[in-house]
Protein backbone atom coordinates (compact mmCIF):
# COMPACT_ATOMS: atom_id res chain seq x y z
CA UNK A 1 0.00 0.00 0.00
CA UNK A 2 1.28 3.84 -0.78
CA UNK A 3 0.32 7.19 0.04
CA UNK A 4 -1.68 7.47 -3.10
CA UNK A 5 -3.53 4.20 -2.39
CA UNK A 6 -4.56 6.12 1.09
CA UNK A 7 -5.48 9.01 -0.39
CA UNK A 8 -7.86 7.10 -2.96
CA UNK A 9 -9.26 5.57 -0.12
CA UNK A 10 -10.52 8.65 2.00
CA UNK A 11 -11.27 10.47 -0.57
CA UNK A 12 -14.91 10.34 0.04
CA UNK A 13 -14.34 11.41 3.48
CA UNK A 14 -15.49 9.02 6.85
CA UNK A 15 -18.33 6.75 6.12
CA UNK A 16 -19.82 3.99 7.36
CA UNK A 17 -16.58 1.87 5.71
CA UNK A 18 -13.83 4.09 6.74
CA UNK A 19 -12.90 5.64 10.14
CA UNK A 20 -9.73 8.01 10.44
CA UNK A 21 -7.68 8.72 13.74
CA UNK A 22 -5.60 11.16 14.39
CA UNK A 23 -3.46 9.33 16.31
CA UNK A 24 -3.17 5.88 18.25
CA UNK A 25 -3.85 8.12 21.30
CA UNK A 26 -7.04 7.45 20.02
CA UNK A 27 -6.14 3.39 19.95
CA UNK A 28 -9.34 2.08 21.46
CA UNK A 29 -11.85 4.26 19.86
CA UNK A 30 -10.12 3.07 16.92
CA UNK A 31 -10.66 -0.40 17.85
CA UNK A 32 -14.15 0.11 19.01
CA UNK A 33 -14.34 1.01 15.54
CA UNK A 34 -12.63 -1.94 14.30
CA UNK A 35 -15.21 -4.09 15.56
CA UNK A 36 -17.98 -2.42 14.22
CA UNK A 37 -16.56 -3.07 10.65
CA UNK A 38 -16.75 -6.81 11.60
CA UNK A 39 -20.00 -6.64 12.55
CA UNK A 40 -21.10 -4.73 9.69
CA UNK A 41 -19.97 -4.24 6.14
CA UNK A 42 -16.03 -4.24 6.74
CA UNK A 43 -14.05 -0.97 5.93
CA UNK A 44 -10.59 0.49 6.63
CA UNK A 45 -9.49 2.12 9.88
CA UNK A 46 -6.31 4.65 9.59
CA UNK A 47 -4.29 6.30 12.24
CA UNK A 48 -2.30 9.33 11.24
CA UNK A 49 -4.74 11.31 9.20
CA UNK A 50 -7.01 13.72 10.88
CA UNK A 51 -11.44 14.00 10.56
CA UNK A 52 -10.33 16.68 7.98
CA UNK A 53 -8.49 14.18 5.81
CA UNK A 54 -4.95 16.02 6.54
CA UNK A 55 -2.24 13.00 6.40
CA UNK A 56 -0.16 13.95 9.29
CA UNK A 57 1.56 10.51 9.98
CA UNK A 58 2.68 9.81 12.76
CA UNK A 59 5.82 7.85 15.07
CA UNK A 60 5.50 4.26 15.10
CA UNK A 61 8.07 2.18 17.37
CA UNK A 62 7.90 -1.51 18.01
CA UNK A 63 6.49 -0.18 21.86
CA UNK A 64 3.62 1.03 19.57
CA UNK A 65 3.03 -1.83 17.43
CA UNK A 66 2.63 -4.15 20.31
CA UNK A 67 0.23 -1.77 21.96
CA UNK A 68 -1.72 -2.14 18.48
CA UNK A 69 -1.02 -5.82 18.47
CA UNK A 70 -2.30 -6.36 22.12
CA UNK A 71 -5.91 -4.27 21.84
CA UNK A 72 -6.38 -6.66 18.93
CA UNK A 73 -6.59 -9.75 21.08
CA UNK A 74 -9.26 -8.36 23.10
CA UNK A 75 -11.32 -8.68 19.91
CA UNK A 76 -13.27 -11.93 20.08
CA UNK A 77 -13.63 -14.12 18.11
CA UNK A 78 -9.88 -13.95 17.45
CA UNK A 79 -8.42 -12.70 14.47
CA UNK A 80 -5.56 -12.37 12.35
CA UNK A 81 -5.05 -8.76 11.15
CA UNK A 82 -2.29 -7.23 8.93
CA UNK A 83 -1.05 -3.73 10.10
CA UNK A 84 0.26 -1.78 6.75
CA UNK A 85 2.84 1.06 7.90
CA UNK A 86 2.81 3.56 5.31
CA UNK A 87 5.54 6.36 5.34
CA UNK A 88 4.52 10.30 4.49
CA UNK A 89 6.74 11.21 2.05
CA UNK A 90 5.95 14.60 3.23
CA UNK A 91 7.39 14.24 6.48
CA UNK A 92 9.83 11.63 6.56
CA UNK A 93 9.63 9.08 9.73
CA UNK A 94 6.37 9.91 10.38
CA UNK A 95 4.25 6.95 9.44
CA UNK A 96 -0.01 6.37 8.79
CA UNK A 97 -1.01 2.90 9.87
CA UNK A 98 -4.28 1.30 8.41
CA UNK A 99 -5.99 -1.75 9.90
CA UNK A 100 -8.45 -3.67 6.99
CA UNK A 101 -11.18 -5.91 7.97
CA UNK A 102 -13.52 -8.13 5.69
CA UNK A 103 -18.10 -7.63 5.85
CA UNK A 104 -19.26 -10.02 8.02
CA UNK A 105 -21.34 -13.01 6.76
CA UNK A 106 -24.66 -14.34 7.50
CA UNK A 107 -23.77 -17.04 10.04
CA UNK A 108 -21.05 -15.11 11.77
CA UNK A 109 -20.79 -14.92 15.20
CA UNK A 110 -20.84 -11.63 16.79
CA UNK A 111 -17.47 -9.79 17.09
CA UNK A 112 -16.86 -7.99 21.03
CA UNK A 113 -14.32 -5.41 22.10
CA UNK A 114 -12.94 -5.49 25.47
CA UNK A 115 -16.35 -7.64 26.23
CA UNK A 116 -18.89 -5.40 24.29
CA UNK A 117 -20.17 -5.53 20.96
CA UNK A 118 -20.15 -2.42 18.63
CA UNK A 119 -22.11 -1.87 15.06
CA UNK A 120 -21.95 0.77 12.07
CA UNK A 121 -24.84 3.31 12.05
CA UNK A 122 -24.07 5.56 8.58
CA UNK A 123 -20.31 6.56 9.93
CA UNK A 124 -21.01 6.62 13.45
CA UNK A 125 -20.16 3.64 15.79
CA UNK A 126 -22.71 2.90 18.66
CA UNK A 127 -23.23 -0.29 20.92
CA UNK A 128 -24.95 -3.27 19.78
CA UNK A 129 -28.56 -3.69 21.00
CA UNK A 130 -28.54 -6.56 22.99
CA UNK A 131 -31.60 -8.10 21.02
CA UNK A 132 -29.19 -7.84 17.67
CA UNK A 133 -26.35 -9.47 19.72
CA UNK A 134 -28.83 -12.52 20.90
CA UNK A 135 -29.89 -12.86 17.03
CA UNK A 136 -26.34 -12.87 15.60
CA UNK A 137 -25.22 -15.47 18.46
CA UNK A 138 -28.22 -17.67 17.68
CA UNK A 139 -27.19 -17.60 14.32
CA UNK A 140 -23.98 -18.45 14.31
CA UNK A 141 -24.82 -21.78 16.67
CA UNK A 142 -28.69 -22.38 16.12
CA UNK A 143 -27.65 -25.87 18.13
CA UNK A 144 -25.85 -24.33 21.04
CA UNK A 145 -28.36 -21.15 21.38
CA UNK A 146 -31.77 -21.84 19.90
CA UNK A 147 -34.67 -21.20 22.45
CA UNK A 148 -35.89 -25.32 22.18
CA UNK A 149 -32.62 -25.88 23.63
CA UNK A 150 -32.48 -24.02 26.82
CA UNK A 151 -33.58 -25.81 30.09
CA UNK A 152 -35.16 -23.09 32.33
CA UNK A 153 -35.44 -23.76 36.00
CA UNK A 154 -38.68 -23.45 36.57
CA UNK A 155 -39.83 -25.73 33.75
CA UNK A 156 -41.13 -29.08 35.42
CA UNK A 157 -42.90 -32.11 34.42
CA UNK A 158 -45.87 -31.09 36.04
CA UNK A 159 -46.14 -28.11 33.52
CA UNK A 160 -46.67 -30.48 30.82
CA UNK A 161 -49.76 -32.61 29.51
CA UNK A 162 -48.54 -36.28 30.43
CA UNK A 163 -51.68 -37.44 28.65
CA UNK A 164 -50.90 -35.48 24.99
CA UNK A 165 -47.26 -37.20 25.35
CA UNK A 166 -48.78 -40.92 25.66
CA UNK A 167 -50.90 -39.72 22.72
CA UNK A 168 -48.67 -38.84 20.76
CA UNK A 169 -45.93 -41.58 21.25
CA UNK A 170 -48.27 -44.23 20.89
CA UNK A 171 -49.14 -42.80 17.73
CA UNK A 172 -45.59 -42.77 16.68
CA UNK A 173 -45.41 -46.40 17.82
CA UNK A 174 -48.30 -47.46 15.51
CA UNK A 175 -46.58 -45.54 12.55
CA UNK A 176 -43.00 -47.45 12.85
CA UNK A 177 -41.25 -44.68 13.97
CA UNK A 178 -40.84 -45.33 17.51
CA UNK A 179 -39.86 -48.41 19.13
CA UNK A 180 -42.69 -50.11 20.34
CA UNK A 181 -41.07 -51.23 23.68
CA UNK A 182 -41.49 -47.06 24.62
CA UNK A 183 -45.12 -47.82 25.67
CA UNK A 184 -43.81 -48.84 28.96
CA UNK A 185 -41.33 -45.90 29.21
CA UNK A 186 -41.97 -42.80 32.11
CA UNK A 187 -42.55 -39.19 30.49
CA UNK A 188 -39.28 -38.88 31.40
CA UNK A 189 -37.49 -41.33 29.45
CA UNK A 190 -40.20 -40.32 26.51
CA UNK A 191 -38.65 -37.09 26.58
CA UNK A 192 -35.34 -37.76 26.72
CA UNK A 193 -36.07 -40.04 23.47
CA UNK A 194 -37.26 -36.66 21.91
CA UNK A 195 -33.76 -34.68 22.90
CA UNK A 196 -36.03 -33.10 25.28
CA UNK A 197 -33.74 -33.60 27.92
CA UNK A 198 -30.57 -32.67 29.20
CA UNK A 199 -28.63 -33.39 32.38
CA UNK A 200 -32.22 -33.75 33.75
CA UNK A 201 -33.86 -31.03 33.36
CA UNK A 202 -36.43 -30.40 30.28
CA UNK A 203 -35.94 -27.90 27.48
CA UNK A 204 -38.71 -25.34 26.66
CA UNK A 205 -39.15 -27.65 23.14
CA UNK A 206 -41.25 -30.26 25.83
CA UNK A 207 -43.36 -27.08 26.72
CA UNK A 208 -43.75 -25.73 22.70
CA UNK A 209 -45.11 -29.11 22.08
CA UNK A 210 -46.88 -29.91 25.59
CA UNK A 211 -47.32 -27.56 27.92
CA UNK A 212 -50.24 -27.29 30.00
CA UNK A 213 -49.86 -23.17 30.73
CA UNK A 214 -49.56 -21.51 26.97
CA UNK A 215 -50.31 -18.71 28.71
CA UNK A 216 -47.08 -18.18 30.73
CA UNK A 217 -45.07 -18.07 26.99
CA UNK A 218 -46.56 -15.17 24.80
CA UNK A 219 -45.36 -16.76 21.81
CA UNK A 220 -47.53 -20.15 21.94
CA UNK A 221 -50.25 -18.14 20.08
CA UNK A 222 -52.59 -18.54 17.21
CA UNK A 223 -54.02 -15.10 15.18
CA UNK A 224 -57.24 -16.22 13.46
CA UNK A 225 -59.22 -13.86 11.17
CA UNK A 226 -61.53 -13.77 8.61
CA UNK A 227 -61.44 -10.42 6.43
CA UNK A 228 -64.38 -8.78 4.38
CA UNK A 229 -63.48 -8.48 1.26
CA UNK A 230 -59.15 -8.75 -0.19
CA UNK A 231 -57.71 -6.61 2.54
CA UNK A 232 -57.35 -6.29 6.21
CA UNK A 233 -59.58 -3.92 6.98
CA UNK A 234 -62.86 -5.42 8.42
CA UNK A 235 -63.26 -8.49 10.53
CA UNK A 236 -66.07 -11.32 10.27
CA UNK A 237 -64.39 -13.21 12.88
CA UNK A 238 -61.38 -12.87 14.66
CA UNK A 239 -59.79 -15.22 17.16
CA UNK A 240 -56.74 -15.28 19.41
CA UNK A 241 -55.91 -18.28 21.25
CA UNK A 242 -52.73 -19.65 23.16
CA UNK A 243 -51.78 -23.15 23.44
CA UNK A 244 -49.14 -26.04 22.89
CA UNK A 245 -48.40 -26.99 19.63
CA UNK A 246 -51.41 -29.77 19.13
CA UNK A 247 -53.89 -27.07 20.69
CA UNK A 248 -52.99 -24.43 18.21
CA UNK A 249 -53.25 -27.03 15.08
CA UNK A 250 -56.47 -28.50 16.44
CA UNK A 251 -57.83 -24.77 16.37
CA UNK A 252 -56.14 -23.47 13.00
CA UNK A 253 -57.81 -26.83 11.34
CA UNK A 254 -61.53 -25.95 13.35
CA UNK A 255 -61.15 -22.18 11.82
CA UNK A 256 -60.34 -23.40 8.35
CA UNK A 257 -63.61 -25.83 8.42
CA UNK A 258 -65.41 -22.57 9.50
CA UNK A 259 -64.92 -20.10 7.24
CA UNK A 260 -63.49 -22.39 4.09
CA UNK A 261 -66.45 -23.41 1.82
CA UNK A 262 -67.18 -27.20 2.20
CA UNK A 263 -68.28 -29.69 -0.51
CA UNK A 264 -70.04 -32.98 0.12
CA UNK A 265 -69.73 -35.66 -2.07
CA UNK A 266 -71.63 -38.99 -2.10
CA UNK A 267 -69.17 -41.76 -3.27
CA UNK A 268 -70.99 -45.10 -2.62
CA UNK A 269 -73.05 -44.74 0.43
CA UNK A 270 -70.61 -42.94 2.32
CA UNK A 271 -70.00 -38.77 2.01
CA UNK A 272 -67.41 -37.10 2.14
CA UNK A 273 -66.34 -33.79 3.39
CA UNK A 274 -63.72 -31.44 1.16
CA UNK A 275 -62.40 -28.15 1.46
CA UNK A 276 -61.66 -25.62 -1.52
CA UNK A 277 -58.43 -25.94 -0.31
CA UNK A 278 -57.20 -29.11 0.23
CA UNK A 279 -57.14 -29.59 4.37
CA UNK A 280 -54.08 -31.75 3.59
CA UNK A 281 -52.13 -28.77 2.16
CA UNK A 282 -53.42 -26.48 4.90
CA UNK A 283 -52.81 -28.97 7.32
CA UNK A 284 -49.22 -29.41 5.86
CA UNK A 285 -48.85 -25.70 5.95
CA UNK A 286 -49.98 -24.50 9.13
CA UNK A 287 -47.80 -27.78 11.22
CA UNK A 288 -44.64 -26.06 9.17
CA UNK A 289 -45.58 -22.50 10.29
CA UNK A 290 -45.87 -23.70 14.05
CA UNK A 291 -42.90 -25.87 14.14
CA UNK A 292 -40.31 -23.49 12.16
CA UNK A 293 -41.44 -20.38 14.20
CA UNK A 294 -39.25 -18.11 15.53
CA UNK A 295 -39.68 -19.34 19.03
CA UNK A 296 -37.41 -17.15 21.20
CA UNK A 297 -39.34 -14.01 20.60
CA UNK A 298 -42.66 -13.23 22.48
CA UNK A 299 -44.31 -12.02 19.57
CA UNK A 300 -43.46 -15.31 17.51
CA UNK A 301 -46.63 -15.84 16.94
CA UNK A 302 -48.44 -17.73 13.92
CA UNK A 303 -51.35 -16.11 11.84
CA UNK A 304 -53.81 -17.39 9.49
CA UNK A 305 -55.86 -14.79 7.61
CA UNK A 306 -58.57 -15.74 5.37
CA UNK A 307 -59.99 -13.49 2.73
CA UNK A 308 -62.39 -13.12 -0.66
CA UNK A 309 -59.60 -14.36 -2.77
CA UNK A 310 -56.57 -16.05 -0.57
CA UNK A 311 -55.83 -17.79 2.78
CA UNK A 312 -52.33 -17.17 4.52
CA UNK A 313 -50.80 -18.42 6.98
CA UNK A 314 -47.72 -16.80 8.12
CA UNK A 315 -45.02 -17.04 11.09
CA UNK A 316 -42.16 -15.10 12.43
CA UNK A 317 -38.52 -15.65 11.47
CA UNK A 318 -36.74 -15.63 8.30
CA UNK A 319 -36.33 -19.19 5.55
CA UNK A 320 -33.62 -21.00 6.16
CA UNK A 321 -30.24 -19.76 4.80
CA UNK A 322 -30.20 -22.19 2.06
CA UNK A 323 -33.48 -21.68 0.58
CA UNK A 324 -35.54 -18.91 -1.42
CA UNK A 325 -38.84 -18.34 -1.63
CA UNK A 326 -38.41 -19.79 -5.56
CA UNK A 327 -36.36 -22.49 -4.36
CA UNK A 328 -38.29 -23.90 -1.37
CA UNK A 329 -40.69 -25.48 -4.50
CA UNK A 330 -37.45 -27.29 -5.61
CA UNK A 331 -36.63 -31.13 -4.13
CA UNK A 332 -34.02 -29.89 -1.47
CA UNK A 333 -32.75 -30.84 1.96
CA UNK A 334 -34.71 -30.43 5.24
CA UNK A 335 -33.38 -27.55 6.97
CA UNK A 336 -35.93 -27.15 10.15
CA UNK A 337 -35.56 -23.82 12.29
CA UNK A 338 -36.23 -26.07 15.43
CA UNK A 339 -35.05 -29.28 14.83
CA UNK A 340 -35.55 -30.99 18.47
CA UNK A 341 -39.31 -29.58 18.23
CA UNK A 342 -39.13 -30.78 14.26
CA UNK A 343 -37.56 -34.25 15.12
CA UNK A 344 -40.06 -35.09 17.33
CA UNK A 345 -42.68 -34.44 14.92
CA UNK A 346 -41.33 -36.23 12.84
CA UNK A 347 -41.05 -39.31 14.98
CA UNK A 348 -44.75 -38.53 16.20
CA UNK A 349 -45.61 -38.97 12.49
CA UNK A 350 -47.24 -35.23 12.69
CA UNK A 351 -44.23 -33.89 9.87
CA UNK A 352 -41.84 -35.85 7.30
CA UNK A 353 -38.36 -35.19 7.17
CA UNK A 354 -36.45 -34.91 3.50
CA UNK A 355 -37.78 -31.53 2.66
CA UNK A 356 -40.86 -32.61 0.84
CA UNK A 357 -43.58 -31.08 2.45
CA UNK A 358 -44.06 -28.12 -0.21
CA UNK A 359 -43.92 -30.45 -2.84
CA UNK A 360 -46.70 -32.49 -1.03
CA UNK A 361 -48.67 -29.40 -0.54
CA UNK A 362 -48.28 -28.34 -4.64
CA UNK A 363 -49.29 -31.70 -5.95
CA UNK A 364 -52.24 -31.95 -3.27
CA UNK A 365 -53.23 -28.73 -4.57
CA UNK A 366 -52.84 -30.01 -8.38
CA UNK A 367 -55.15 -33.51 -7.45
CA UNK A 368 -57.68 -31.06 -6.19
CA UNK A 369 -57.54 -28.80 -9.56
CA UNK A 370 -56.68 -25.31 -7.43
CA UNK A 371 -53.70 -23.22 -8.17
CA UNK A 372 -50.47 -23.91 -6.47
CA UNK A 373 -49.36 -22.24 -3.29
CA UNK A 374 -46.73 -19.47 -3.07
CA UNK A 375 -44.43 -18.36 -0.65
CA UNK A 376 -43.07 -14.91 0.55
CA UNK A 377 -40.47 -13.48 3.16
CA UNK A 378 -39.14 -10.29 4.22
CA UNK A 379 -36.72 -11.48 6.59
CA UNK A 380 -39.09 -10.95 10.00
CA UNK A 381 -41.68 -13.19 8.26
CA UNK A 382 -42.59 -16.05 6.28
CA UNK A 383 -45.74 -16.75 4.86
CA UNK A 384 -48.22 -19.02 2.43
CA UNK A 385 -50.43 -17.72 0.24
CA UNK A 386 -53.36 -19.76 -1.16
CA UNK A 387 -55.15 -18.61 -3.75
CA UNK A 388 -59.30 -19.19 -3.27
CA UNK A 389 -60.30 -20.72 -6.33
CA UNK A 390 -63.44 -19.90 -8.00
CA UNK A 391 -64.59 -17.32 -4.97
CA UNK A 392 -67.29 -16.22 -7.10
CA UNK A 393 -69.51 -19.10 -7.30
CA UNK A 394 -69.90 -19.51 -3.71
CA UNK A 395 -71.93 -17.44 -1.45
CA UNK A 396 -69.21 -16.17 0.70
CA UNK A 397 -70.20 -13.53 3.21
CA UNK A 398 -73.52 -14.09 6.01
CA UNK A 399 -75.99 -13.46 3.28
CA UNK A 400 -79.51 -15.04 3.43
CA UNK A 401 -79.11 -16.99 0.54
CA UNK A 402 -79.78 -20.80 0.22
CA UNK A 403 -76.79 -23.15 -0.10
CA UNK A 404 -76.51 -24.85 -3.63
CA UNK A 405 -76.83 -28.72 -4.06
CA UNK A 406 -75.60 -30.04 -7.50
CA UNK A 407 -76.29 -32.94 -9.67
CA UNK A 408 -73.17 -34.20 -8.72
CA UNK A 409 -74.27 -34.66 -5.34
CA UNK A 410 -71.67 -32.09 -3.79
CA UNK A 411 -72.97 -29.08 -1.39
CA UNK A 412 -71.42 -25.73 -1.01
CA UNK A 413 -72.23 -23.76 1.49
CA UNK A 414 -72.78 -20.13 2.70
CA UNK A 415 -71.15 -19.08 5.12
CA UNK A 416 -73.71 -18.72 8.01
CA UNK A 417 -74.41 -22.08 7.00
CA UNK A 418 -70.42 -23.16 7.98
CA UNK A 419 -71.17 -20.99 11.39
CA UNK A 420 -73.90 -23.06 12.15
CA UNK A 421 -71.96 -26.48 11.38
CA UNK A 422 -69.11 -25.03 13.81
CA UNK A 423 -71.54 -23.65 16.51
CA UNK A 424 -73.30 -27.27 16.57
CA UNK A 425 -70.13 -28.76 17.55
CA UNK A 426 -72.28 -28.98 21.13
CA UNK A 427 -75.98 -29.41 20.69
CA UNK A 428 -77.83 -26.39 20.20
CA UNK A 429 -81.79 -25.51 19.95
CA UNK A 430 -82.90 -23.83 17.05
CA UNK A 431 -83.22 -20.60 19.19
CA UNK A 432 -79.73 -20.54 19.95
CA UNK A 433 -78.66 -21.35 16.24
CA UNK A 434 -80.72 -18.76 15.12
CA UNK A 435 -79.53 -16.23 17.36
CA UNK A 436 -76.17 -16.99 16.91
CA UNK A 437 -75.75 -16.06 13.29
CA UNK A 438 -78.00 -12.85 13.77
CA UNK A 439 -81.54 -13.98 12.18
CA UNK A 440 -84.65 -13.76 13.51
CA UNK A 441 -86.31 -17.10 14.80
CA UNK A 442 -89.01 -17.36 12.24
CA UNK A 443 -89.91 -20.49 11.13
CA UNK A 444 -88.85 -20.00 7.63
CA UNK A 445 -85.34 -19.41 8.64
CA UNK A 446 -85.24 -22.69 10.40
CA UNK A 447 -86.04 -23.99 7.21
CA UNK A 448 -83.63 -21.89 5.28
CA UNK A 449 -80.25 -22.35 7.46
CA UNK A 450 -81.18 -25.69 9.74
CA UNK A 451 -83.91 -27.85 7.89
CA UNK A 452 -81.35 -27.52 4.97
CA UNK A 453 -78.26 -28.59 6.84
CA UNK A 454 -80.15 -31.72 8.21
CA UNK A 455 -81.99 -33.08 5.25
CA UNK A 456 -77.89 -32.44 3.21
CA UNK A 457 -76.74 -35.20 6.20
CA UNK A 458 -74.67 -32.29 7.63
CA UNK A 459 -76.59 -32.03 10.77
CA UNK A 460 -78.78 -34.06 12.59
CA UNK A 461 -81.52 -33.97 15.60
CA UNK A 462 -80.76 -35.18 18.88
CA UNK A 463 -84.70 -36.37 18.83
CA UNK A 464 -84.73 -37.50 15.48
CA UNK A 465 -87.68 -39.66 15.68
CA UNK A 466 -89.38 -36.41 17.21
CA UNK A 467 -88.69 -33.61 14.96
CA UNK A 468 -90.68 -30.99 16.06
CA UNK A 469 -90.09 -32.16 19.89
CA UNK A 470 -89.66 -28.79 22.44
CA UNK A 471 -86.31 -29.46 23.56
CA UNK A 472 -85.11 -30.59 20.44
CA UNK A 473 -81.32 -29.78 19.86
CA UNK A 474 -79.52 -29.98 16.73
CA UNK A 475 -75.67 -31.37 16.36
CA UNK A 476 -73.05 -31.19 13.21
CA UNK A 477 -72.29 -34.73 12.07
CA UNK A 478 -69.05 -34.02 10.10
CA UNK A 479 -66.06 -33.51 11.97
CA UNK A 480 -64.62 -30.01 11.68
Amino acid sequence: MTIEDIKNLIANDESRVLELKKSTGELAKGMQTLCAFLNADGGWLFFGITPKLKIVGQNVTDSTQREIAHEITKIEPAIKLPIEIVEVSERPGNFVIGLHVEAAKFGDAPYTYDGRAYYKVESTTVLMPRSMFEERLRRSDPNRFAWESQTPESLRLEDLDEKQIRNTTSYGISKGRIPASSVSDDTMTILDRFAMVENGKIKNAAAALFSKRPQDYPQFLLRMARFQGKEKREFIDNIRIHGNFFELLDAGLSFFFKHLNQSGVVKGIRREEQLEIPIEALREALINALCHRQMDSPSGSVGIAIFDDRVEIENTGHLPNELTVETIKLLHRSYPQNPIIANALYMTAYLESWGTGVSRMIESCKMAGVPEPKYDSDGRFVWITFPRPNVNIYSDTYSDTYSDTYSDGSIHLSERHKAILAYCIMPRSSKEILAYIHVSYQNKNIVKFINFLVESGLLERTQPNSPNAPNQKYVTRIKL
